[in-house]
């Protein structure tokens, strides 16, 4: 199928095509919120949560770059992608209903063997069903991603991506504020197993709807001598090949390493800065059953201000998701994104040295342009140099460059926190978690200065 043949999206053909990323961006906020919760109740430190969440830039530099070379050579009566997003959305959703439970099910296995297992089982099998989860999305995200050149037409590829940041924005906002609104308006707390399993099933249905509906181009070798050479080329060749695609496409790699250190300071650790800092609960992950049952509503209520405010968070990227892909489309995606991006340093500066819960809202609001603008431009601005047949490889080599920045975080960002220890009254401790964000601002400042240098063509 040629592009040239590619018929032009209605918009109501892009809502449809982005519902699965809306099921998708569902369960991994799920993860997002509420994944620190849970480790710290199973005896997880600020370092070992970071470790955990190590899972996602090792899973997201192996296997969606794997994955995407796979989708694109792959041949079969489902088609190239759909057979990924199916299967990751299947396997990541019982690993987000186990992942809750993991206490009940170490003490399952303890009955079932007879035997006394140590006490870091039940965190040991958190982490396992974590590493399934971020394995999983990132099985189905690649291919989902390379989609959108494989059957909208180019100029159409800014506007394409916003509608993908608009599901994020929108599954977001449903995921976060589920939770909140019906204990505000019915009074009924959904305890976290369940919003688990809520995330779980609009992945899958999500997911299902578009492998049903999104009709992909045959995948047989209907093109002759081209088709035999995409489906030659290797994993490696394709990593050799795209650096060698444009001088360009360097600059916005570097951009994006940049983009997501900062994006993941607060992705990972606002839940545990929301109860830490601005409720001010101390450290729980050392202490007695009796503390931390004392500190069960504080905890509960930091949760709770988390999901309101990653709920305005995504709301405002929601908002102004196609805003942004029709400014982009008549100003340029690089002006457009360095605005964008502007904005989300100037919020995070704001929670850092503001840490009342309405300034805090206030903030995670203005930093939702800025999440809007890095969930659509940067893969438009790269989708200007992929070869066709190369989609899903190109996709998931530049993941690497989504991954790889979180292995920053996870690792000596949280090593920092965990030194940046203070006593509080009673004799507990507690973290400057605050200082994740002005890690995170310096870090979009140097994303924006190597944005602005980024030279763009236009898509024909």
């Amino acid at each position: 199928m040629q592009e040239n043949n590619m018929k032009k999206f209605t918009a109501m053909q892009f809502l449809n095509f982005a519902l699965g990323f809306f099921g998708l961006q569902f369960a991994w906020q799920m993860r997002i919120i509420l994944s620190g919760p849970v480790t710290e109740s199973l005896g997880a430190s600020p370092l070992i949560y970071g470790l955990i969440w190590l899972a996602g830039p090792f899973t997201g530099m192996v296997v969606q770059p794997l994955v995407g070379a796979l989708s694109d050579k792959t041949v079969s009566p489902f088609g190239r992608r759909r057979p990924y997003l199916l299967g990751g959305a299947l396997i990541a959703s019982i690993a987000l209903w186990i992942f809750p439970n993991s206490a009940g099910v170490a003490n399952l296995l303890e009955k079932m063997t007879g035997l006394e297992l140590p006490a870091l089982t039940a965190l040991l099998i958190a982490a396992i069903m974590i590493w399934i989860i971020d394995a999983c999305i990132n099985i189905a995200q690649g291919p989902y991603r390379a989609l959108i050149p494989d059957v909208v037409p180019a100029e159409q590829h800014s506007i394409a991506n916003s509608f993908i940041s608009l599901a994020i924005g929108l599954g977001s906002v449903v995921a976060a504020a589920t939770a909140p609104f019906l204990n505000w308006a019915f009074g009924y707390q959904m305890s976290i197993p369940a919003q688990f399993i809520m995330g779980a099933l609009a992945f899958t249905l999500a997911m299902l709807w578009t492998c049903i509906t999104i009709k992909e181009h045959s995948t047989k070798k209907e093109v002759g001598d081209e088709k035999e050479k995409v489906q030659d080329v290797t994993f490696w060749e394709s990593l050799k090949g795209f650096f060698a695609l444009s001088p360009e496409v360097s600059k916005i790699c570097l951009m994006q390493f940049f983009t997501w250190i900062g994006t993941m300071c607060m992705m990972i650790n606002f839940t545990q800065y929301a109860i830490h800092t601005v409720y001010g609960v101390p450290d729980l992950s050392s202490a007695s059953d009796a503390v931390r049952d004392g500190f069960s509503q504080a905890v509960l209520a930091g949760t709770n201000f988390s999901s309101i405010s990653f709920a305005i968070f995504n709301l405002v990227c929601f908002l102004v998701a196609i805003p942004i892909g029709v400014l982009s489309a008549k100003f340029g995606n690089k002006k457009v994104h360095i605005i964008s991006m502007v904005s989300m340093i100037f919020a995070y500066l704001g929670m850092a040295f503001f840490k009342n819960p309405v300034a805090v809202t206030l903030m995670m609001g203005l930093a939702g342009i800025g999440w809007a603008s890095i969930c659509a431009l940067p893969f438009a601005m790269l989708s200007q140099y992929i070869k066709k047949g190369t989609e899903g490889s190109v996709m998931g080599i530049f993941n690497i460059f989504i991954a790889g920045p979180q292995v920053f975080v996870c690792t000596l960002v949280a090593w920092f926190i965990s030194k940046c220890a203070f006593s509080v009254d009673g004799g507990a401790v507690n973290h400057h978690w605050e200082y994740v964000f002005i890690i995170g601002a310096i870090c979009l400042a140097i994303a924006s200065v190597v944005a602005s240098k980024v030279k763009e063509i236009s898509a024909k």
